[in-house]
């Protein structure tokens, strides 16, 4: 079966390696731009990454602090998840910002759009800025247990300077707001 190329890689062959919900794994044999065999694998992702930067009237924002699995660490982060493919971004923003911190905005601003990771995933990641906030009641995950704290944006700034922040995500919108002169 052939299969297309990707630009200057020649692609031999793919094999599923791995399926479930969230992601897939493949596998690709591959000639390299430099004439050279090899593989390369490829982590599908089956969700948009979305996060919210909240802005109140007095400058402050909300961080949603939690244990991540994946790093073995707890982490501070700005309200973020997975959107569904079938869904807008500016959707699942909203709907992130209300489960994770029980606000809605009236107004929201896209930051930008991101590669996370493009050397080995397909994952994109959308950075929104929401104002015009109403506190609500969160509705967590049922696998989620997750800390909201309300912090002086300037104390989320310096988070992601000195390391508070390590979520790549959280740091890229924090500080493309302050960049912009959005917060």
């Amino acid at each position: 079966m052939s299969h297309p190329d990707r630009g200057p890689w020649k692609i031999k062959s793919v094999r599923a390696i791995y399926d479930n919900p969230w992601i897939k794994v493949d596998e690709y044999q591959v000639i390299s731009p430099t004439g050279n065999p090899g593989i390369y694998g490829l982590v599908s992702f089956k969700n948009l990454a979305i996060a919210v930067l909240p802005i109140a009237d007095n400058g402050d924002t909300w961080l949603v602090g939690q244990y991540r699995f994946t790093t073995d660490s707890y982490s501070w982060e700005i309200p973020m998840g997975g959107g569904a493919l079938t869904d807008t971004p500016e959707e699942s923003a909203l709907r992130e910002l209300r489960e994770e911190t029980g606000l809605t905005a009236s107004r929201l601003t896209m930051l930008g759009e991101f590669d996370l990771s493009n050397s080995v995933t397909t994952e994109k990641g959308y950075a929104f800025l929401a104002t015009e906030l109403q506190q609500g009641e969160t509705e967590f995950d049922d696998t989620e247990q997750l800390d909201i704290k309300r912090v002086p944006f300037d104390e989320a700034l310096a988070m992601t300077m000195d390391g508070r922040i390590t979520d790549l995500l959280s740091i890229v919108t924090i500080q493309k707001a302050r960049l912009l002169g959005l917060a």
